[in-house]
Parts: C-alpha cells; structure tokens; sequence
C-alpha cells in the first residue's frame, strides 16, 4: 500500500511541474511512510511513498524499473495471486530481480499490456512509463478500492494518489459548483468528478493511456450485473450456500497474503464477525479491534463484537471514544480528506485505524457485503414499496403523523420516525427518484437553499442531470428488481462513500485495509443470485446469515440492523460546539460568498435549539466543508 504521483509534460511549460514533485510526493507521505522515491526522465517525473507489506527488501522501492530500462512502474496497492503469476512468468524464462508484486505486475504488462488486468486479483493503481513509446498507461482496479485523480491542460498532464498531491502540483483552484452541490445532497463527491474544476476521479475498471498529447479513457471491466440471468439461477438454495463459503474462504486466504500480521476490525456485525470467523481458522490468536462509545450505549455495539472475540479467542482490543477523544481527534481526520467528505463515521475509523496502526499495518474488514447482499434498511425498504401491500398503504397514509414527529438519528424512536418519514415519501415515487431520495441527506431544494443565488444556475444544470443520470442508470434498464438497487448502491454508495472512507482514513494512518467482499469472484457471484437469496419478509443479507449462521454466536441474529454511526449530535453539541459556531459564523461565510449568509444563520441557530437531531448531518456537512475551503483557498493554504 502505498502512494504515488507524477507529471507527464506536453510543452517546455508543462516542465516546470517538475519542481514541485517532491512537494507533491511529501503531500501523501501518510500513505507510504516507510520509503520514498522519484524518477524523472525526458517529459516525465513519478515519485513514490511506500508502505511496506508485501517483499520488504530495499530493492523492491519504487519507482521500479525493468533491466532493460524502457518501462518504469509506481504502484498502490496488493496483488493478492502474485506468487502464482510470478511462478507462470518464471515458467516461462521471466527472471525477477525482486520478490515483489510490484515487479510481476510490470512484466504482465511488458508481456500482454492492458489484458494484463484481468489477471491481477486485489486492489491497485498504478502508472507505467514506457520510454520508447513516450507514453503513460494509468490503471485502477475493479472497483475503485484504491484511488485515482488527474488533471490535464495544453501543457501537462498530473496525476496523485489523493487531491493534495494534485494540489502540491499546483492545478487551478477553481471550484467547480455542481459537485458542490451534489456534497450538500449526498455528503460526498461521486466519480468521476472531483470538488475542483477539470480534476477528475479515474473510474473504477478503467484505465488512461497518455499518449501524443492526448489522454485516452477506457473502460476494462464492468460491474457483472444482469437481472434476467440472476432471476433464472439454476442452483438450489443449498449450493448457493455451498459455493458462497467456497469463495469467501478463498478470498480471506488470499487477503492474509503479507510479510507483515495482519489483522481485523470487528464491529459486531455478521459481516465483519464471518471475516474474522474464517480468518481464524488460519491465524491463531488473531488480532481484532473494534470501536464504542461509552458515554453514548446506544451507538454502542462492543458486547456483540466481545462475542464474538470470545468465540475464536482472538487477541481483542476495545477502542472506547468519549465525545473529548472524537475531538482530539477530528482534526486527524479532516487533514486526512483531500476533498470535503463528510461521512461522519469517517471519524470513529480514523480513530480506530489510529489506534490500529500503533500495532499493525494491515486489517481486514466487511465492506462491501451489505451492497451485495441487501443489508440496508433501506433495502427493506425497497422491497416494501415494490410490493405495495397495506402495511406500505398504511405508512404512506400517515404521512402527516411522520412529518410532524421529532426525527432524528440519535434514538430508536426518533430514529424509527425518521425512516417511516422517508418511507412515505419515497413509496410515492417512481424507482429512480425514490432510490435518490433515500440515499440522499437533503433534497434539491434545501441544498439549493444554502446557496448564494448568483451560484444556483452554476451548480444546477445540464452538467448535473447527466451526472446524477449515469449515477442511476442501473434502475433504468428493462428488468428492475431489488438486485438494481444493489447495482445502484455498488456504483454510487460504495464507491463514492465507503471506500474511499476506508481507504483516506485508514491510509491517513498508514494502515491497509483489505475486504474479501470485495473480491471480484465473490461480487460475480453474488450478482448472479436471485433477490430471493438475498432478502425476504424476514432477513436481509439471507444467504449470508444462512451460510454462517452455524459459526457466529446466537444473539448476533437476534440484534437489530443499525449503521455504523457516531454520537454525532452529542459531539457537536458539546466538545465540537466551537467548531460550529467558528466555521458556521457570518463572518467567515460572508467572507466565502459561497453560501447564503441568513440560511447559514437559521441553521446554526436551528441546530442550538430543539431541532438539532434533525440538522446534525447538514451542519456537519457544512464544518467539513468550512475547513476544508479555509485550508485550501485561503492564501496561505
């Protein structure tokens, strides 16, 4: 795991970038703190910082280079089957001058090019540098586990890791007011766009190749989703369970690849309890971490994970974090986002990969399975309004009761009325326009509302519905079933959220994080499978609880389903109220002329008041974003 960067220059212009590699390089030395490297040839210069997992010999640093000289490599990531590769390449007369993956993917490439990628099973990206064609091939893997931004002009073309090396690179400035606006509705910036004009966010299963001047966009792989096929699967019910254990065992093997322990997060859950099920069977005494909140039981979910430390007798540690250690700590975490996120749980797995990192710098974890496997309540949701029985009539019916009820996230019941407002809301829309509203924190109207007028016509536009069109274009196809909806949320929540949560917080600590959902064999087979196996009346994720059901303690099955959450309210209402009144003051957002002074106003004193449960998400959205403009457009950012 590491990070990299670099520029390729067009024009004797486009050089000067070259003096501020090592700026850019120092930006993302969180990502790789155990060795650096640059490389500058003819028109292009790539620099490296490495974390190191896999072959810790000095000689696989990057930037790597083959003995011929003509092709040279920088790479973040793992390539979990690169013993196997390497034994077919050695077969074959390849001699290597390193036992890295770093090398086995650089003579792929010299061999077959692009085809190369389908070969690789992991999390990458990576650009190589062929001298004799003076060109630059950029990859990123399936699913966007691993980030990738560039930037091109008449002069040069840059590319980073993270938006901070960019930054360090030193492209314009110029906010670009559609992804603004697009933050205020989702809390985060989907792909390919980035916060800034013209930086871009490389696509997941895509790759660029710089060339002439000119940058090519590819497309390598495509997320394996078709209804039809998965309504007429042929397997039995059993062997569905059968070859689902198959695969997660072969995908957590794979991820215990490494020169280092590894480790893995344990929240509680079934997802992150059947990794650390499996895991255990090859790793005695397996270090495992989870996060609470004492000061807040019902956030609060450590006695599951106990449970589950007990039953496979791991080495376990409880990271307790009080409303005072989430604000020691909320600076870490806003440092360690290159654009505004604000995905507030990203600041209990910054605290909790903090606290990792002291001991390890590799974990597992169980991202991805409630994207594949329906576990959302909004999934439930979902499969509720497609039905259209009388409990859905009668919710929708009272509508009004919901709308007038305190609605919050920081109780069961407040909680429960939130979701029954937004259920009755979305049930009387059409499949596109409801998923939008479910996986969005405010509606058009309210994000628009925050902002000045001069700058609404600039962030809604043509620009925006075809963004938010390819963001919902797997609802739109002919056969819809709930198996849409997870396609929806694997392009858009997953990738644009979840991800790159866990991987800027846990690389803000120089700590990798792996999830055999992720495997690209384990999400082939789980968009094959009917909606039935997935979801019914009953349970969510059902295949999944079935298939280990026998492996994990009881009272896991008998909890019910809640997010991965903070005390955000309680946080923001005690040691963060400073925050607020600081990066929410008139003064700072007349200063901006970003946002409407007297809406910005209503909302902090709305927030003080009795609605504050309902507000939480739109004024941390806000404080996120606040500090970011202050310390990137500010004259001595």
């Amino acid at each position: 795991m590491c990070g990299i960067t670099g520029v390729f220059a067009f024009t004797e212009a486009g050089l000067t970038a070259f003096n501020r590699l090592k700026a850019a390089a120092a930006a993302i030395q969180h990502r790789g703190p155990d060795a650096s490297g640059t490389f500058v040839r003819d028109k292009v210069a790539l620099a490296h910082q490495r974390l190191t997992v896999i072959a810790p010999s000095a000689t696989a640093n990057q930037p790597l280079t083959d003995t011929t000289g003509r092709y040279t490599i920088v790479y973040n990531g793992e390539i979990f089957n690169y013993k196997s590769l390497q034994a077919k390449l050695i077969a074959k007369g390849q001699q290597f001058t390193t036992d890295s993956d770093t090398e086995v993917i650089l003579q792929l490439y010299i061999r077959e090019g692009q085809e190369c990628l389908k070969r690789l099973h992991g999390f990458f990206a990576f650009a190589i540098y062929d001298a004799a064609e003076q060109s630059l091939f950029i990859a990123r893997d399936r699913f966007g586990e691993k980030p990738l931004l560039y930037y091109k002009d008449a002069d040069k073309f840059l590319f980073g890791s993270e938006l901070k090396a960019l930054m360090a690179l030193g492209v314009p400035r110029e906010l670009d007011y559609t992804s603004l606006f697009q933050y205020l509705q989702l809390t985060y910036i989907p792909a390919p766009a980035t916060i800034l004009k013209n930086v871009k966010k490389l696509l997941p299963g895509h790759f660029l190749l710089v060339k002439n001047n000119k940058v090519h966009d590819s497309n390598w792989y495509k997320l394996p989703f078709d209804g039809e096929k998965a309504a007429s699967n042929t397997l039995t019910y059993k062997q569905q369970q059968v070859k689902l254990r198959q695969l997660l065992e072969q995908a957590v093997t794979e991820r215990l690849v490494s020169d280092v322990p590894v480790g893995a997060f344990l929240s509680g859950g079934i997802d992150s309890s059947i990794v650390v099920a499996l895991a255990s069977e090859q790793v005695p005494s397996l270090q495992t971490f989870s996060v609470g909140f004492p000061e807040q039981p019902f956030f609060d979910e450590t006695s599951y994970a106990r449970l589950v430390a007990r039953k496979y007798n791991t080495n376990h540690t409880e990271v307790r974090l009080t409303n005072h250690d989430l604000y020691t700590n909320i600076f870490g975490m806003l440092d360690g986002l290159s654009e505004p996120f604000a995905d507030s749980s990203a600041l209990a797995v910054y605290s909790l990969s903090k606290q990792v990192s002291r001991q390890l710098k590799v974990v597992l974890s169980g991202d991805g399975a409630d994207e594949l496997f329906a576990g959302y309540n909004k999934h439930r949701a979902e499969l509720q309004a497609q039905t259209k029985g009388a409990t859905t009539e009668l919710v929708t019916a009272l509508g009004f009761l919901w709308e007038n009820l305190p609605k919050s996230r920081n109780s069961f019941i407040s909680n429960k009325v939130r979701q029954l407002h937004r259920f009755a809301a979305g049930a009387k829309l059409s499949a596109p326009d409801r998923y939008w509203l479910w996986a969005t924190w405010q509606q058009e109207q309210q994000a628009l509302a925050l902002l000045k007028p001069e700058h609404k016509n600039k962030a809604v536009n043509r620009l925006y519905v075809a963004r938010k069109s390819r963001l919902l274009e797997c609802l739109t196809r002919n056969h819809y079933d709930l198996n849409s909806v997870l396609c929806a949320d694997w392009q858009l929540v997953l990738a644009n959220d979840m991800l790159p949560k866990t991987d800027l917080m846990g690389m803000a600590n120089s700590l990798e994080i792996r999830s055999p959902f992720l495997d690209h064999r384990v999400v082939k087979f789980a968009f094959s499978l009917p909606v039935a196996s997935k979801i019914d009346k009953s349970y969510q994720k059902r295949i999944l609880q079935d298939t280990f059901r026998h492996m994990l303690p009881a009272e896991l099955y008998k909890r019910p389903k809640k997010g991965f959450e903070i005390p955000l309210l309680s946080f923001l209402q005690t040691e963060g109220a400073g925050l607020v009144d600081q990066y929410l003051s008139d003064e700072l957002v007349e200063a901006q002329q970003l946002f409407d002074v007297a809406q910005i106003r209503k909302l902090r004193q709305s927030f003080k008041g009795s609605a504050g449960g309902a507000l939480q998400t739109q004024v941390w959205m806000l404080l996120v974003f606040q500090y970011w403009w202050e310390n990137s457009f500010l004259p001595d950012s």
